[in-house]
Formats: structure tokens, sequence, C-alpha cells
């Protein structure tokens, strides 16, 4: 799952802005995110980012690279290059260039909910409109915020990102979005997704609609990552995210199905008290269902382990957010005839729509729909 991050908007407006200084930090920007103390770390961020980075042959150029960094790089550019020629996603100057910025992850995105609801709480920023999560470059940074919030009674999650995109709106090839080392850190699905799946946000975008743009992003890491494969002969690899994938559907089939019901207990006319009872129990109940999936069917695999030590209303949330429009997007490759440029441009087409309007139609093509 790779979210979007409200420093998209600091990144096109950063171009043409100077700042004077801020006083003001993450705790006392709660409820507004175009503060000075937000901006201002979002652009120091950003750009120093972008100064870290070096073409991508440069690096390779380098008699002294690590054997396994060069092999990643060259892998990187050869899915980069793929990424243009096969799929029809931009062919510009971003992820040509490398950066290690020397973390984990290139932001950390705050998200926050309610404690009797799973509506997430937004942020609205010029250009980008806004959205349900807010990031950070300094992880410290959002910390401080993710406390904010928890004091004010907000169920908060705080995650690392290993991407985002400025939408490739800004001019030149130095502010390019690069290739950063956390996109380097998993193996060559991973990578080739990651790519994938923020080239796709350059093609389409719908201003205040999370769920569309990061299901379709979604869809294109999918089917490009499928596409790669099949391509390059690599069966064991196929084989392999097959069963990566149903795992990760059978972890979401569980997980929404817990949202659900936590949904239906939020919205009815219980007591408050009750509904805190009856969210400890249902809650319970799921990771309960997990350890037997876990210890069962997936072989003791513990690779959700972490992800369930703190079931929130934050992290089911956004978790909602950023898959349910997915089966309709595979839908719309099939009914495109599998076409990569016929795809992208109804994608556009239903971007440019109204919102009820594009939800009409994909939850028409929504497989659920045809049972």
């Amino acid at each position: 799952m790779r979210p979007l991050t409200g420093l998209r908007a600091m990144a096109l407006a950063a171009a043409g802005l100077v700042l004077a200084g801020c006083a003001t930090t993450a705790a006392d920007d709660v409820d507004s995110a175009w503060r000075p103390g937000y901006f201002w770390q979002s652009v120091r961020g950003h750009l120093g980012m972008l100064a870290a980075a070096r073409p991508v042959d440069a690096v390779l150029a380098d008699p002294a690279l690590a054997p396994d960094l060069r092999r990643r790089l060259e892998l990187g550019r050869e899915i980069r290059d793929y990424a243009s020629r096969a799929l029809a996603l931009p062919d510009n100057a971003s992820y040509r260039r490398y950066a290690d910025l020397g973390r984990p992850a290139a932001v950390w995105n705050v998200v926050a909910a309610p404690e009797l609801s799973l509506t997430l709480k937004t942020w609205c920023f010029p250009v980008l409109g806004c959205v349900g999560y807010r990031g950070y470059f300094d992880r410290a940074e959002a910390e401080t915020l993710a406390a904010a919030l928890r004091a004010r009674g907000w169920e908060v999650n705080v995650y690392g990102v290993p991407a985002y995109s400025t939408l490739g709106k800004l001019p030149g090839d130095w502010f390019a979005d690069p290739l950063l080392n956390t996109f380097l850190r998993h193996g060559e699905v991973e990578l080739a997704r990651l790519v994938f799946h923020e080239l796709a946000h350059q093609v389409a975008y719908a201003a205040d609609d999370t769920p569309f743009n990061e299901s379709y992003a979604t869809a294109v890491e999918r089917l490009g990552s499928r596409q790669w494969l099949q391509q390059r002969g690599r069966a064991d690899l196929i084989a392999e995210t097959e069963r990566a994938d149903r795992r990760r559907a059978e972890f979401r089939a569980m997980t929404m199905a817990a949202r659900e019901r936590l949904d239906a207990l939020y919205r009815s006319t219980a007591s408050d008290d009750d509904k805190r009872r009856r969210k400890a129990e249902l809650i319970a109940a799921l990771r309960d269902e997990y350890a037997r999936w876990r210890d069962g069917q997936w072989g003791g695999d513990r690779a959700y382990d972490a992800w369930f030590e703190n079931v929130s209303n934050a992290k089911l949330g956004v978790m909602a957010a950023y898959n349910q429009q997915v089966p309709a997007f595979e839908a719309l490759f099939e009914r495109e005839g599998r076409d990569w440029p016929r795809f992208h441009a109804a994608v556009k087409d239903l971007a440019a729509r109204p919102k009820a309007e594009r939800d009409a139609v994909l939850a028409a093509l929504s497989p659920s729909a045809t049972r």
C-alpha cells in the first residue's frame, strides 16, 4: 500500500515560493496543513532529496559501486524503460536519477480516525485537494503530530512510505522524482510495482478522490508487474508473487469484513458505552481469526503480526481508501482489450468527470456488481 502524501502539494508550489522562516511545529498544525511550519519542512525535505539525486547512469559508472546496488540499479533502469515502452506510462526524467536518503522511508504518513468512526481526518492543500493523511520527511515530526492528535482523542497510525509522486508537474529534469534507496529494499517485483505505481499517478489524478487515485495506481502496479514477469519468463517469481497476492487478498478480505462489522456498529443506535464494549469484542475476534489463518492456511507466516499488534480505526480506514476500487480498474483494463493506451485514456476520462459519476461507472464495473 503506497498512499500519496500532502507533500505533493508542497512540491508543486515550492518552485515558485520563497519562505522567510517559521515558528510553528507539527503539534501546532493539527487541523491546518497549509501552515508555514508544515510547508517549510516539506520544501526542505523535498529539495534535499532532489539535491542528493544523481543520474543512474553516472552512479553505475562508478567502479567502486557495491555489486548488490549495481544489480538493483540496473534492474531499476530496465524497469523504468519498460514502464514507458510496454505500459504506456510517461516517458520523462522521473526515476532516472538515484538518491540514497540514508533512512528506511521517503516520508512518514499520519492518519487519524475518531474512537467510534472509520472516517479519516482530512487535511486540505492547494492543487492537491483534501486527503486523509499528512506526510513528513522527519519521523519525529510525524510522531509529534500523532501525539497531539491522540491527546485530542483520535486513534492514530504512523507508517513509512517508500515513495511519493509530484505528478510530473514540476518543470525541468532536476525536479523530476528520483529513484530512491527505499525502492530497492525488497525484491524485483516490489521494485517494479513501486515504479509503475508512482508513474501511474502522473497519468491520471482526480482532486479530492484518494480511493480513485490509489486504486488506479494499485491496479497499474499489479497488472504491469504481472506482464513484466510473464514477458521475462520468470515462472518462479510469478508463482511466488501469486502466493503473496493471494495471502494479501485474504488479509484484506479478513480486515475489510471486520471493518464492515465495525462500521455497522458505529452507525447503529447503540449507546457509546455499548459501542466501545462491542468494538473491543470485534477487534479481539479479528485477532483470533488472523491467528487461525497464520497458524493454519498460512503455515506460520508471521508477516502481518506487527499490523495486528494495534488494530485501530485509523488502520482500517486507510486500508479501505487504497484498495476498494482496484477490481473495478482491473475490469476496465479487460474491457479496453488489455490495451494500455486505451486503458489510461479511459481512466483520464473518468478522472475528469464528477466524483458521483465516476463512482457509479466503477461500481458497475466491479466484479461484485455482476454476480
